[in-house]
């Protein structure tokens, strides 16, 4: 795909003048991420240390902070507007993205909620049962304690891991690896990409919308690979520290940008930090997107690899890599699947992923199925996007027309058909309809 030379400049300038800033502050979100809860254990050091599956890879013990940085991986595949994407029904891919300034909200911060499009996207909530919950200081439990003491009634996964059934926690089917990376794309996503292709891996890749409109070509190639999209807020705040529109415009904007990229809209979220209660909840299911976290055992064991961590210089590879051991230990006492979170912002993270863990969890014994979050749940590849799916029940039927681009223009959902009624059946989205309604009262 040959972009218009003033694309090419806008590009330019939007990556390095941004990269600097969504590198610092990401290592700032990286550490406030780390007050979130008390702080376990740090990892041992594993006894029987790998080396490293993919070449360029360091080895495990000179990955950590500071380490020196690889070139920037090319992009290997390059896409045409109007190439026919991986999703029956879906449409061709759009003309090539020209960054415009007074286009988007500023990076990394939270959006204005009082421009046009946070107002067209605000009536996706009228029907709908929002609790009436305080925002939290900064969706940490340290910093406030009031709210800590009321998780269980807030539904608050951050501050003892609540969760609603409308939550996707985990995979159904024993020993499946529900792959995950989160806050891409980054300068090193590429890497993985090229990893994933060559180990048939599909992932689910949650997004940061400020990245997505640096780095549209990584984004289109990771839709045009089969991969599965979905939306992880504009500036990667804890969502539950802000008010309703301030959510709605962190979803909005970050939906919006990904099908300005591609031509569809995730019907699946993930709040950044995993940072969510019912109020957060009742606001992304309205605007037709289900929550995706991660897996949590009942004994306390976190599906996080920790990654971050390394990142943000508080552990080191070899730490890292112990907590994913442990991960292992885990999965194979469950009698469902998991849900893994990994992340591709940072070099570390991609040196990890495509160096250790990956490999290390497609070796296991017993084997361990790796699928995209979607695949995993048995949820159809149409019903992950809002312009494609079949199903009838969820996203909402009031929300078969949805202002995605904020213009005062509906966008209209394919709606299913009888044929499509097999598929249906198995979808995630069909089982959390009826306990949706629920919990959060029925629509008008």
């Amino acid at each position: 795909m040959k972009l218009p030379l003033l694309a090419l400049v806008c590009a330019t300038h939007l990556a390095t003048t941004s990269a600097s800033l969504g590198s610092k502050k990401h290592v700032q979100v990286l550490k406030r991420q780390a007050t979130t809860a008390p702080p376990p254990p740090k990892p041992s050091t594993p006894t029987n240390v790998p080396t490293a599956t993919a070449s360029g890879i360091p080895p495990l013990s000179k990955i950590t902070m500071g380490m020196p940085s690889a070139p920037t991986p090319l992009v290997t595949a390059t896409f045409s507007a109007g190439a026919e994407p991986p999703i029956k029904g879906a449409p061709p891919l759009p003309s090539p993205f020209v960054f415009m300034l007074n286009e988007w909200p500023a990076q990394d911060r939270v959006p204005e909620t009082n421009t046009p499009e946070v107002q067209e996207w605000m009536k996706e909530l009228e029907g709908f049962n929002i609790p009436n919950i305080s925002p939290t200081t900064d969706g940490s439990c340290a910093g406030d304690i009031e709210a800590a003491a009321q998780a269980a009634q807030r539904g608050w996964w951050t501050c003892g891991g609540y969760t609603r059934s409308t939550d996707i926690v985990a995979c159904p089917d024993k020993l499946t690896w529900g792959v995950s990376f989160d806050d891409g794309p980054g300068p090193y996503t590429q890497t993985l990409l090229d990893y994933l292709k060559s180990k048939n891996i599909s992932s689910t890749f949650f997004l940061v919308g400020s990245r997505v409109i640096e780095r549209p070509t990584v984004v289109i190639e990771e839709y045009m690979a089969g991969h599965e999209i979905s939306v992880h807020t504009w500036s990667h705040r804890p969502l539950t520290s802000l008010s309703n529109e301030q959510i709605v415009a962190e979803l909005g904007w970050t939906r919006k940008a990904i099908r300005r990229m591609i031509g569809v809209s995730p019907t699946t979220m993930r709040p950044p930090f995993g940072d969510i209660d019912d109020r957060v909840r009742a606001i992304s299911l309205a605007m037709g997107m289900v929550p995706l976290l991660w897996t949590r055992t009942p004994s306390g064991g976190v599906f996080d690899t920790n990654d971050w961590k390394v990142a943000a210089g508080e552990v080191t590879g070899l730490q890292s890599f112990q907590t994913f051991e442990n991960i292992f230990n885990n999965a194979s006492a469950l009698d469902n699947g998991f849900i893994v979170l990994q992340h591709d912002v940072h070099e570390i993270t991609v040196d990890m992923a495509v160096g250790y863990t990956l490999d290390a969890a497609l070796n296991h014994n017993p084997k361990f199925t790796l699928k995209a979050i979607g695949q995993c749940t048995n949820t159809p590849a149409t019903d992950m996007y809002l312009e494609t799916t079949t199903n009838t029940t969820f996203p909402y039927p009031n929300n078969t027309k949805v202002d995605v681009d904020g213009d005062g223009k509906a966008e209209t959902a394919i709606g299913a058909t009888t044929s499509d009624a097999a598929l249906i059946q198995s979808s995630i989205f069909t089982v959390l309809f009826g306990a949706l309604m629920a919990a959060f009262g029925s629509m008008i």
